[in-house]
């Protein structure tokens, strides 16, 4: 193999797409390479990608790794760790046959992934998943004892100028199929004009669709600062004890932040800050909910969104995947049909878990006794 280029380096992937030009070398520190890490390097039309971890460690089925190698995209694993540090920004990298070279020096062993090994690991992973899913849920249940003010409190706001009382709120979160699914509910947007809430980076797939975004909510590490000038609001999500190092950002570029203190993922606080507004549906493109989407972002469990998703309830309308769905534009009277069906498998669920059955018993038994009946 005959691989030769200028090398970007960072140990954050979504930090380094944003400074890869085309034919780079990616040479990045990513574990078990997601998705949404694999679609934004190819799209950066990079030439190779050499990693430091694992890009296939065998702990899920991540498709990173296959969708790089489909696409043409050589993806080279270290032997050792501590080869990272043999790569500079701008050096120039060559693979020679099965030789690595920094600089014209070689770096040590490395593995050229074949799609033979990265189907095998993902065989492998899939096998593995019920361990992972035990695990996944224990911790879910245990920190959802934990972030139950998600559902029990409110979300401390300060005063907002943008109003989203009565009206849709559509919230972008880059994720899974988000540019399809984003073009799919434009015709939605024409009609309803709801409020155009990002996520971080959801913010740019606001603006990369023509779309100006209202609010930005998130912890600001994966935004472009053309976004964040965008005119929008901007609500840093901080940690509970109201520490928000994203705000350090904001200030660097003169612009003005309110900042929310609230446990779970940004996208959670998004989903909250529209419901506590008096959003009267929230539509969510984008959004992390499957068990696959939370181990790509390395969390223990999913009890924030769990919670957030009761919270707000009927109200929520999860677009994601309505381009494979619906493949054309997607009117307000799907989006009603599709609102219907999500709330009638909502009811059918609570109704048919223990939880619920011993709940509505209690509120029966309450009832007679206070009415005597």
């Amino acid at each position: 193999m005959e691989i030769r280029g200028v090398a970007r380096v960072d140990g954050r992937t979504k930090d380094l797409v944003r400074r890869l030009r085309a034919h780079e070398i990616a040479v990045i520190n990513h574990q078990d390479i997601d998705e949404a890490a694999a679609d934004a390097l190819i799209r950066g039309r990079v030439q190779a990608v050499v990693n430091a971890a694992p890009s296939i460690s065998g702990r899920y089925p991540n498709p990173g790794p296959k969708l790089l190698m489909e696409a043409g995209v050589p993806v080279i694993d270290l032997e050792d760790p501590r080869q990272w540090e043999s790569f500079h920004e701008g050096d120039l990298v060559e693979m020679r046959g099965e030789e690595l070279y920094v600089r014209g020096r070689p770096v040590g062993p490395a593995r050229v992934l074949s799609m033979e090994f990265v189907t095998r690991q993902m065989e492998s992973a899939r096998r593995n998943l019920s361990d992972e899913l035990d695990r996944f849920f224990a911790n879910t249940l245990h920190f959802a004892a934990d972030e139950k003010e998600l559902v029990l409190g409110t979300l401390p706001l300060p005063p907002l100028r943008t109003s989203f009382k009565g009206r849709h709120a559509l919230i972008v979160v880059r994720g899974k199929n988000y540019r399809a699914d984003l073009k799919a509910v434009r015709a939605y947007v024409r009609e309803r004009r709801p409020v155009l809430v990002g996520v971080d980076g959801g913010a740019d797939a606001l603006l990369e669709a023509n779309l100006r975004p209202d609010v930005i909510v998130g912890d600001m590490d994966s935004v472009s600062d053309e976004a964040l000038r965008s005119g929008a609001e901007l609500l840093v999500h901080a940690y509970r004890n109201g520490k928000a190092p994203g705000l350090e950002r904001v200030r660097r570029l003169g612009l003005a932040a309110a900042v929310v203190p609230a446990v779970g993922t940004s996208e959670d606080v998004a989903m909250l800050v529209a419901y506590e507004q008096g959003a009267e549906l929230i539509v969510a493109v984008g959004a992390h909910s499957s068990l696959i989407d939370f181990l790509e972002k390395n969390r223990p469990g999913m009890a924030s969104t769990l919670l957030t998703r009761m919270k707000v309830g009927s109200l929520l309308v999860d677009a994601r995947g309505v381009s494979q769905l619906y493949p054309g534009e997607i009117h307000a009277r799907h989006l009603l049909g599709i609102l219907l069906a999500a709330l009638t498998t909502a009811i059918i669920v609570l109704l048919a878990a223990p939880f619920t059955r011993t709940l509505l018993q209690i509120i029966v038994l309450k009832f007679r006794v206070a009415t005597g009946l």
